[in-house]
């Protein structure tokens, strides 16, 4: 099924670069933005819950964090104006949002190693 799913999405995405508009009217946008960073604080604190309580389990809410985070990174960049705000968007990829998500990748990957 996922490879299925996989070859559908691709050319699909092509599809969609060449056929929608390079800019829309979005409403809602800002509950968006809040929706998607409060989905990333459930991860995060779901994460720290369970890794308090030692359960191996947090690799599941880290890795949804971590893809949460790279989406974010890539729609601040992608939605951003250009000049200052862009510039503004990249650097908070490159210094927040990215290296939260790859420490949540190694956190992910490490409780997931078997144990000697």
């Amino acid at each position: 099924m996922a490879l299925v799913v996989g070859l559908f999405l691709l050319p699909w995405s092509v599809l969609l670069g060449l056929a929608l508009p390079a800019a829309e009217f979005v409403p809602n946008w800002s509950l968006a933005w809040m929706g998607l960073d409060g989905a990333e604080a459930v991860a995060a604190l779901a994460t720290a819950v369970l890794l308090y309580r030692g359960r191996p389990r947090a690799c599941l809410p880290a890795m949804a964090g971590a893809a949460l985070l790279f989406a974010d990174a890539w729609f601040d960049v992608c939605t951003s104006a250009a000049g200052a705000m862009r510039w503004l968007a990249v650097g908070e990829a490159v210094l927040v949002e990215l290296p939260l998500a790859a420490a949540a990748i190694w956190l992910a990957l490490s409780l997931t190693r078997p144990r000697s």
